[in-house]
């Protein structure tokens, strides 16, 4: 921005406040520029809600979609302290019946007491996993590992590091009592697959050798043989690794916690409330948009003002298209619209969950109630609604949907506003600058004249008073 020293100093003029308020004639469009932007910025963040919820509203209907939607289920066990089961989406209804003879063990050795913090001798323990068969050891498919231990420097501290350190598939840690201390290893997984051998070489000193463990009493003793789980479902023997089943039942995850007395029933159901939570999902994102879409467009006559999207035709015509979509019928039977199963519509266009007729078709006819959200059909108009809404909403906020488009639009225009208000902004510095340098000139020359004025008036007195 140009600036004089001492605006007006020559005229008397205020040349600064003339320039001021003729630079604010020229900023005068920026006015409705910074309303329309205002505008804009309103628009496309309501739009960024109704994206959002427009996608929640989709998350919920593809729920509702698939079999997977409807097959929650329930799993109970008589016995839950020593037999509990978790039962996963789509697994089948069923009882089974349970025993448990053996839980599954990790192999755990220890080693004799040794003064505390003295230094073992040197050389190497070798670890191997596999299965102890009595007294003889068949090794695994994995490599043994090497763990070298330095002469009268480890610890069985140090040594206990080491090992947990190796990866050798045990763990490893010193229990100190009025004895001394003793090394305690574990194998790191249960089952009789995962059983350990451990081998010494010494070098260096001698006393190493009681850390081995081969099955002979040598050196360790074992305190915990490792160990299978042994059970009985429905009279059927089964052998597991653990003491949680992940793949013997489909669908079903058995934890084993004791060995049981008695048989254990277990009960796996399906599970109404979870269709009942995900229907109450899916009406909460319907009408969470239908809000939105309602307050932005609305006016109100009392107050005079009118909603971010009032007149918008792009909003207007998804809140038709949601309200005629909720009154289609499908293909399904014997419930075709939504209104059979109790959810219906409201006045404001949001929906209501009549309990007392939904609870029935729940009850009475789950499958027919399923099929009112999964049947699919040729014509997509006739398609279940779970399919129809997921698919009507993925279109709208697809990159070329209506509602991404719109959004790009107001950003669009949002874009093109601000290079407007920086064209008016950039016009009005450079008429600045003109109009200053004009009123300098102007100031200049009339400061000039007025010290001419001055100068000739002076002449003329003396003139005249050396002729009188």
């Amino acid at each position: 921005m140009a600036t004089i020293s001492s605006p007006g100093i020559g005229s008397g003029l205020d040349v600064q406040n003339i320039v001021s308020q003729l630079v604010a004639i020229e900023k005068a469009p920026l006015k409705q520029l910074e309303t329309q932007a205002t505008s804009f910025k309103t628009k496309l963040s309501v739009y960024g809600t109704i994206k959002s919820q427009v996608s929640a509203l989709g998350d919920a209907a593809a729920k509702l979609s698939t079999s997977a939607g409807w097959n929650a289920v329930t799993s109970t066990s008589s016995n839950p302290s020593a037999v509990s089961v978790t039962a996963a989406a789509g697994a089948a209804a069923t009882g089974l019946t349970l025993e448990v003879q053996q839980l599954a063990r990790a192999q755990s050795t220890a080693s004799t007491a040794v003064p505390t913090d003295s230094a073992m001798g040197g050389g190497t323990m070798t670890i191997s996993l596999g299965t102890w068969s009595g007294g003889a050891f068949t090794a695994g498919t994995g490599t043994p590992v090497n763990i070298t231990i330095n002469p009268g420097q480890d610890t069985l501290t140090a040594i206990a590091a080491r090992i947990n350190e190796a990866g050798a598939g045990v763990s490893a840690t010193v229990l100190r009592d009025a004895s001394g201390e003793r090394l305690l290893m574990r194998s790191s997984t249960t089952g009789e697959a995962n059983g350990f051998r451990i081998e010494v070489a010494e070098s260096g000193g001698a006393g190493l050798s009681r850390l081995a463990y081969d099955g002979s009493g040598a050196g360790m003793t074992q305190t915990r043989a490792a160990q299978n789980a042994l059970a009985t479902i429905n009279g059927v023997a089964v052998v597991s690794a653990t003491n949680r089943m992940t793949d013997t039942l489909p669908g079903l995850t058995v934890q084993l916690s004791q060995v049981t007395t008695a048989p254990v029933e277990i009960d796996v159901s399906i599970d109404p409330e979870g269709a009942r939570k995900n229907i109450q999902t899916f009406i909460d994102a319907y009408n969470a948009l239908t809000k939105t879409l309602a307050d932005a467009t609305r006016y109100d006559p009392t107050s005079k003002s009118a909603g971010a999207l009032q007149g918008d035709g792009t909003a207007v015509g998804l809140q038709n298209a949601l309200r005629s979509m909720m009154r289609s019928v499908t293909a399904s039977s014997p419930f075709e619209r939504l209104a059979d199963v109790g959810i219906e519509a409201k006045s404001g266009g949001e929906l209501s969950l009549n309990a007392t007729k939904f609870d029935a078709a729940l009850t009475t006819n789950y499958e027919g109630l399923r099929q009112l959200f999964t049947v699919a059909n040729a014509n997509p108009t006739s398609q279940g609604f779970g399919l129809k809404i997921r698919t009507f909403a993925q279109g709208l906020i697809d990159s070329d949907g209506v509602v991404s488009a719109r959004s790009e639009a107001i950003q669009n225009a949002l874009t093109r506003n601000g290079k407007e208000q920086d064209k008016v902004n950039d016009r009005a510095a450079r008429a600045e600058v003109r109009l200053l340098a004009q009123y300098n000139a102007m100031d200049a020359n009339v400061g000039r004249l007025s010290g001419l004025n001055a100068f000739v008036t002076q002449q003329i007195a003396l003139w005249n008073k050396s002729t009188a």
